[in-house]
């Protein structure tokens, strides 16, 4: 009985991860509509050019978040010599997330004239708040399983300042990014319309899918460290915590790995040539 009890939170405990996948795989939907109404417009010369600057500060940015991510094997090489060798992954993940949201929370504000009077959009045309609030569950998540087990003894000092630090500052840069995109107003003329629209959709989801691979992935590894940590102890009847923990582990690391899958297919930058709904 106690086996078949384990099995079945074992499975309920893995259903989060398989929502929060289904709802990223749905934002492929918002992405092919955005996509495809700036495909259907003709851009102005200020939006035309407005998509030309924006590619290329994403991809200054985002080598810059690569070169961070080499600065960080560097150090993790000087500070912990052979055991970095599990860390040259992580740190070099690490830096490319970071680029990613820093990229769109330091976007150059477009060139085009706004409407009179101004007109902003509402949050939910750019985003599903199912996938903006996930992100900013899994960060608090994450944030409290880190400390638990900083508390306790079973994380290192500079393990539980990175688990600590680093999804807290890509949380902030996502919602600074959020808020610039809800706050601007919409432009003026007609045709520039959808491409500023495309733009908050990417960022918006460009942000809320790095933070979340950026808190998934440690909150795996840490329940996952806990769940094996405890199943080592000798305990009376059956003790359900270190299963859940474990199942816990197993989810968090399947959806981070599965919404990298669907950041990469919104790094793409946004083109007025593309054929959206094409294939």
């Amino acid at each position: 009985m106690g086996r078949l009890i384990a099995v079945v939170l074992f499975i309920a405990v893995l259903v989060p991860g398989v929502l929060l996948a289904r709802a990223w795989a749905l934002a492929a939907g918002r992405r092919a509509v955005a996509a495809a109404a700036v495909e259907f417009a003709v851009p102005t010369p200020e939006g035309a050019a407005t998509l030309r600057r924006q590619a290329l500060h994403g991809r200054r940015v985002r080598r810059l978040g690569f070169l961070l991510g080499v600065v960080g094997i560097v150090v993790s090489v000087v500070l912990f010599a052979e055991a970095s060798v599990f860390l040259w992954a992580p740190a070099l993940a690490i830096g490319l997330l970071t680029g990613v949201v820093l990229a769109e929370a330091t976007r150059p504000r477009p060139r085009w004239r706004a409407g009179t009077p101004p007109r902003r959009p509402r949050r939910s045309e750019q985003i599903s708040l199912l996938l903006l609030w996930s992100m900013r569950v899994v960060v608090l998540a994450e944030l409290l399983t880190a400390v638990l087990m900083w508390q306790r003894g079973n994380l290192p000092d500079s393990v539980g300042w990175v688990a600590l630090v680093v999804p807290v500052l890509a949380w902030l840069l996502a919602e600074v990014a959020l808020l610039r995109a809800v706050t601007r107003p919409l432009p003026a003329e007609g045709a520039d319309v959808p491409v500023d629209e495309a733009l908050r959709t990417w960022t918006a989801h460009l942000v809320a899918a790095a933070v979340s691979v950026l808190a998934l992935l440690p909150l795996g590894a840490l329940l996952l460290a806990a769940g094996i940590d405890l199943g080592d102890r000798v305990t009376e009847g059956v003790d359900l915590v270190p299963v859940a923990l474990v199942a816990g582990g197993f989810a968090s690391l399947a959806a981070g790995l599965a919404v990298a899958a669907f950041l990469l297919t919104w790094l793409r930058p946004v083109r007025s040539n593309d054929r959206a709904l094409a294939g």
